[in-house]
């Protein structure tokens, strides 16, 4: 578990800036971009542009051009944050507003992973599929995997992070790029369809997908910690510099992301709607009718691109989970937890889709994972306009009066695209079910209600009652004054002991704390089976060799002339230790640390960890 205040504390400034020179200095800020504009193309993507395309032709790229600036203005504003302030998007959202509303926040946050993290085990399932013939639910199983995967590179460093999301992203671009040849769309309506018009019905929806599958809420929140990863000189100049680099490196990141979609879009124009197939939302009749229309590189390519795209995303998704639950609520848990938890709840929709609805269905959910990530895109972008604003704060990196004009533009424009859908896909759903109009209503209007008051607050809550919290680069507040420290007296000592060679050491440092005034307690729990199961009226072999040796510890002890008690504790380690510590009133515990790492951790256990959050009086950790 991890202590740092700071965010990914992981990786935290790992990166080294300083001391390099011409286009190495540059390539040194080169990186965060790249893993945040994977996901500006991931599966979730996929479905809309194909979608987008397939029904409208080349109509709809004007929309995903009016993403990909939004997209840039805001992650620039996230860089912004990150860089100036040293704080991510949800670490300052913990600042300025209360636990209740942080909860709020982090549980929508949470709902967007989730719809995120969707895309990509669907995206990865018929990629997998498309290439292999593996059944899709097999296909769903084996994303798993990747929590693996995420440990190995976040275990090697940011570099080989971000070197391997780099070559993912070659490779999606490289696809593409080759399949525009293959394709041969029409270069003179692709430029009639950059000129924006009315959106109504389908493809207004389509088109709210396209933004929140383009502008995604947890990449801001991404952006704004990978940026810490670079070590850089905390003054104006440095500051000012490594701002210029992150906007250059956005900029080359997100028109790569840019052209990725466009590719899709207009390959599916091309592909099929030049063709009369108007309705391909599904991924596989992509492939089936590439397969069938440009012979077998096309669709390959396809297959594989599809795969590196939901592979790098979910690396990317995971981070930025990790980042949304220690900066809103201030919990951390191990990335390989947060990581399972997240696919598992993404797994569990996608199995049952396919179970109950067949594959044919994915194509739909995708998209409709995409609307959810847009509906939630407003919780995420009115806090960073008002946290980039705050000159108090940001200083002379605060917003000009022109970036805040046309980010608030960008704000009305995704919340009022999402208050037109909410209101007609409502009234779609009435109109259906004739029969359960009031039903729908009474569910539906109320947590839509519940909804629009949370994002009023947020919105206005900072123009009238500023953050209680005045130094923003310090997550967890000022340093105390410490005034004359009076010597502590400790009577009553714990030490846990497994008679191992670690035994040593932790009773002779326990034996430093309170010399031969206090009372020592040695604790020893046993762990057989039938301690587990009968506790206290176990009477194995075990158990007797293990009293013997703390009566050996004892009588030690005092020939030493210290007090010591034996206290015997059965099953559960942690919980036994916690139940001595707690029953005895002791001041403070001594424990020997085993020095397990990473998949030790998961085999043996963290038993540290667990005890410290089960008792209330001091730890003393002894490697």
């Amino acid at each position: 578990m991890s202590t740092s205040s700071e965010s990914l504390g992981e990786v935290h400034g790992s990166v080294i800036t300083n001391g390099k020179v011409g286009w190495r200095r540059i390539l040194s800020f080169f990186g965060p971009a790249y893993m945040v504009s994977v996901g500006y193309m991931d599966p979730g993507n996929w479905a809309t542009d194909l979608a987008a395309g397939s029904q409208f032709g080349y109509k709809l790229i004007w929309v995903l051009l009016l993403s990909n600036l939004v997209a840039l203005l805001l992650q620039s504003l996230a860089t912004r944050l990150g860089i100036v302030q040293g704080l991510d998007l949800a670490q300052a959202s913990r600042q300025h507003y209360n636990r209740f509303v942080n909860f709020c926040l982090f549980i929508l946050a949470q709902i967007a992973i989730i719809a995120c993290d969707l895309a990509e085990v669907i995206g990865m399932a018929i990629g997998l599929q498309l290439l292999f013939h593996l059944p899709l639910l097999w296909g769903v199983a084996l994303t798993m995997s990747d929590t693996i995967l995420l440990l190995f590179l976040l275990n090697k460093g940011m570099r080989h992070l971000e070197g391997f999301i780099i070559s993912m992203v070659f490779i999606v671009g490289l696809s593409f790029l080759v399949e525009m040849f293959i394709v041969e769309p029409d270069i003179k309506q692709v430029g009639l369809g950059l000129i924006p018009h009315n959106l109504n019905g389908s493809a207004l929806y389509i088109a709210i997908g396209i933004i929140g599958a383009t502008v995604m809420p947890h990449n801001l929140y991404l952006h704004s910690s990978l940026v810490q990863t670079r070590k850089i000189e905390r003054n104006e100049i440095g500051i000012r510099e490594s701002i210029k680099m992150n906007l250059l490196d956005t900029t080359i990141a997100l028109n790569l992301a840019f052209f990725v979609n466009a590719a899709i879009l207009i390959l599916a124009a091309a592909a099929f709607f030049r063709y009369g197939f108007h309705q391909v939302a599904e991924i596989q009749d992509a492939h089936k009718l590439l397969q069938h229309i440009f012979g077998s590189l096309a669709p390959a390519l396809f297959a594989i691109a599809l795969i590196a795209a939901g592979q790098s995303s979910t690396v990317t998704g995971t981070l930025a989970g990790q980042i949304i639950m220690e900066g809103h609520i201030n919990l951390r848990i191990q990335p390989w937890l947060r990581r399972m938890i997240t696919r598992l709840l993404a797994i569990i929709p996608a199995f049952f889709t396919i179970l109950y609805a067949g594959g044919q269905a994915l194509g739909n959910l995708l998209i409709f994972s995409q609307v959810v990530l847009s509906l939630q895109l407003g919780f995420a972008v009115i806090p960073l306009i008002h946290f980039t604003s705050d000159k108090e704060k940001m200083g002379s990196f605060a917003n000009t009066t022109r970036i805040k004009v046309l980010a608030w533009l960008t704000a009305v424009l995704i919340v009022g695209l999402n208050v037109k859908l909410v209101v007609e896909q409502i009234a779609d759903w009435a109109k259906g079910s004739p029969n359960q109009q009031t039903l729908i209503y009474f569910t539906t209007i109320p947590l839509a209600i519940a909804i629009v008051l949370l994002l009023l607050y947020v919105f206005l809550k900072p123009f009238f009652i500023k953050s209680e919290n005045k130094h923003s680069k310090v997550p967890h507040g000022s340093a105390l004054e410490i005034e004359a420290i009076a010597p502590v007296n400790l009577t009553r000592i714990g030490i846990a002991v497994d008679f191992s060679a670690h035994d040593r050491d932790t009773i002779r440092h326990a034996l430093m704390q309170g010399g031969k005034t206090a009372e020592y307690y040695l604790i020893h729990v046993v762990e057989t089976a039938g301690a587990q199961y009968l506790g206290e009226a176990v009477n194995d072999y075990e158990t007797q060799s293990d009293k013997e040796n703390l009566e050996k510890y004892q009588l030690r002890l005092k020939e030493l002339g210290y007090h010591s008690h034996n206290s015997v504790g059965f099953g559960k380690v942690a919980q036994a230790i916690a139940q001595v510590v707690n029953k005895q009133n002791l001041e403070l515990l001594v424990m020997g640390a085993h020095g397990h790492k990473a998949f030790k951790d998961i085999i043996f256990g963290t038993t540290v960890d667990s005890v410290r959050h089960l008792i209330k009086v001091p730890v003393l950790i002894v490697q």
